[in-house]
C-alpha cells in the first residue's frame, strides 16, 4: 500500500511572464514556481505533472496539473489539509501575483492530469480599438476581418483530423492526429474571440490555425483553400503563427468529477 497521496492541484496563470508551463533551461516557467511553492509547504522535493504544455506567453484560465505527497501520520492531517482551503491559501501567498491556486483535490493513486484529459478548450482574443488594459491580454489589428469566410473556414477544419501542417516541426509525438469538436469565431463588445476544443492539440497548433483564418478573413485566399492547406500536411502552407498574448487555455475536461469531496 502506497504511503502518498495523489492530488489534482488546478490553477490559472498569466503566461506574459513565462516561458511557458514546462520546466525549461534558464528560463523562468509556472512548473518550476510551483515545485518551488509546494516543496516549501510540504517541506520535501515535490514534482508536477501538467495537463499539457503552453508555449511562452500563452495564458492559462483553468490547468490541472498531479502530484504525489505523503500522507500524514494516522490520526494526522496534512499540509495541505489543514486548512478548509486545503493548502490553497499558503500556496498564493509564495507564489507571484500571476499565478493563482484555485483548488487542491485528492484523487485516486492513477489519477493522470495530461492522460486522462478527454478534451482541452482553447480562446483566442483579438480587438481593434487601442486599448492600453488589453495590452499583452489580446491581439490588436487595425482591420476587421471577415468572420463569415473565416467560420466557414472553420467549418471545414473539423472534417479533418491530421493537423501536420498546424504542427510546430520536429515535435517528439507519435501522431499529429486530432478529433476538433468546435471551431469558430464569435463577436464581442471589444472584437472577436476563436473558439476552438479538441481531445488534444499540437504545439503551435492553435496560433498557426488563427494565422490561416486570417488570411481567408483577409480575402488573401477562400475558405476552400484550408483544404490543401490541411492535405499538404505542410507547415510552410499555413499562415503564420499569430501572437501568444491573446491565447487562452480555458477547460480541461476528465472522466471523474474534480469536485472536493
Amino acid at each position: 500500500m502506497s504511503n502518498n497521496q495523489r492530488y489534482f492541484i488546478e490553477l490559472a496563470y498569466n503566461g506574459t511572464a513565462y516561458h511557458g508551463w514546462q520546466i525549461q533551461q534558464n528560463a523562468v516557467s509556472v512548473q518550476e514556481l510551483l515545485n518551488k511553492a509546494l516543496s516549501t509547504i510540504l517541506r520535501q522535493p515535490i514534482e508536477t505533472t501538467g495537463c499539457g504544455r503552453t508555449d511562452t506567453g500563452v495564458h492559462a484560465k483553468e490547468f490541472f496539473a498531479h502530484f504525489d505527497a505523503p500522507l500524514p501520520p494516522e490520526g494526522g492531517v496534512s499540509s495541505l489539509e489543514s486548512t478548509p482551503f486545503r493548502g490553497r491559501g499558503g500556496l498564493n501567498a509564495l507564489l507571484p501575483h500571476d499565478i493563482a491556486i484555485k483548488n487542491i483535490i485528492p484523487v485516486h493513486a492513477d489519477a493522470h492530469a495530461r492522460f486522462d484529459a478527454t478534451s482541452r478548450s482553447y480562446q483566442y482574443h483579438v480587438h481593434f480599438n487601442k486599448d492600453p488594459f488589453l495590452q499583452g491580454a489580446s491581439w490588436q489589428l487595425r482591420d476587421v476581418p471577415n468572420l463569415e469566410l473565416m467560420n466557414r473556414a472553420a467549418a471545414i477544419i473539423m472534417e479533418y483530423i491530421d493537423f501536420s501542417c498546424f504542427s510546430k516541426s520536429n515535435t517528439q509525438v507519435k501522431t499529429n492526429n486530432c478529433k476538433i469538436t468546435r471551431a469558430e469565431w464569435v463577436k464581442t463588445e471589444n472584437g472577436i474571440v476563436f473558439h476552438i476544443t479538441a481531445d488534444r492539440f499540437l504545439r503551435n497548433m492553435v496560433r498557426a490555425i488563427v494565422g490561416t483564418l486570417m488570411m481567408i478573413g483577409r480575402e488573401e485566399i477562400s475558405p476552400e483553400s484550408i483544404r490543401e492547406i490541411i492535405e499538404s500536411k505542410n507547415r510552410s502552407n499555413a499562415g503564420t503563427s499569430v501572437p501568444a498574448c491573446g491565447l487562452y487555455l480555458t477547460e480541461v475536461k476528465y472522466p471523474y468529477s474534480l469536485s472536493i469531496p
